[in-house]
């Protein structure tokens, strides 16, 4: 009676940390409206298209040998994102690989969901593969307080420069650390029947802690790694440029719901030399007062 006892006893604790680790997962309930919002998706330039949200853009790359997917906004996305994409014409069981600009609950929502629901095999940012696992809970400037999306264990960790091919598409992924330790763009070439289009998905440097760069423990290396992040991303080359968030590029100026297809829209080159120097400006006051 008294192992059985145990035995119960036992089994209660565990079931007990099950629960909780189940609970911790939640998103933050200040979640601006528009990260929801349901958004027309469209074909940015050849085979990329928009599939996300109002404001959180997830991206589909079309190859010959399946799809690649680039965020998938917050939890409650992964229908919308699926109805997008058949919208277009595509299926979500075709998306072979995941890909995500930061490991941060508003990108990584339904990444579990979609990766379970496809089998795609997760790529990530080596730097970013900690927080994806514990489902964003030792975040340095999000974390502590739980686990804000579904954790997810990385394929493939990917380094500055990595390649990632599938079909007749490769992708360049570029460490782009600060916003988080992981944070990163991708550059590749896609093709339309006039032109072939180099294509910036930017993961833009803005700053996410209110603490000094000096009381981030957790991450000494902050202030230099913003520092890389912006003088690298001012010096890349390329013809159109989109960015995690909708609002980054001006998605809702730049292109109205039913437009025809232009990606010329999208060749904003002074918006974005702009928005850097925008982010430069906030992070050498920042970092002054460290």
């Amino acid at each position: 009676m008294h192992s059985f006892k145990k035995l119960l006893l036992s089994t209660s604790l565990v079931l007990c940390m099950f629960t909780a680790v189940a609970q911790t997962v939640a998103e933050p309930t200040n979640t601006p409206g528009d990260w929801s919002k349901p958004y027309q998706p469209f074909r940015i330039a050849g085979n990329l298209y928009y599939v996300g949200t109002y404001d959180l853009a997830s991206y589909l790359i079309v190859t010959t040998k399946g799809n690649i997917l680039i965020n998938t906004g917050l939890a409650n996305s992964a229908s919308l994102i699926k109805k997008n994409m058949e919208t277009l014409g595509f299926k979500m069981a075709d998306i072979k690989i995941l890909l995500t600009t930061q490991a941060h609950y508003d990108h990584m929502g339904a990444m579990s969901t979609i990766k379970k629901a496809t089998g795609a095999q997760m790529m990530v940012d080596e730097k970013d593969a900690e927080v994806l696992a514990d489902g964003g809970s030792s975040d340095y400037a999000l974390g502590g307080k739980g686990s804000s999306f579904e954790p997810v264990k990385a394929d493939r960790l990917l380094h500055d420069g990595d390649t990632i091919k599938l079909g007749n598409q490769q992708l360049v992924m570029l460490h782009h650390p600060g916003h988080t330790k992981g944070s990163c763009s991708f550059l590749f070439d896609v093709k339309d029947s006039s032109k072939t289009w180099r294509v910036l998905i930017a993961n833009m440097p803005s700053i996410v802690t209110e603490k000094k760069f000096s009381e981030i423990p957790e991450y000494p290396g902050i202030a230099s790694d913003y520092a890389y992040t912006l003088d690298t991303m001012k010096k890349l080359s390329f013809d159109i440029w989109v960015a995690s968030h909708a609002g980054q590029f001006d998605l809702h100026t730049k292109r109205k719901p039913g437009d025809v297809y232009n990606p010329a829209a999208f060749t904003d080159r002074k918006g974005y030399d702009e928005y850097i120097d925008e982010l430069k400006e906030e992070f050498l006051k920042k970092n002054a007062a460290r």
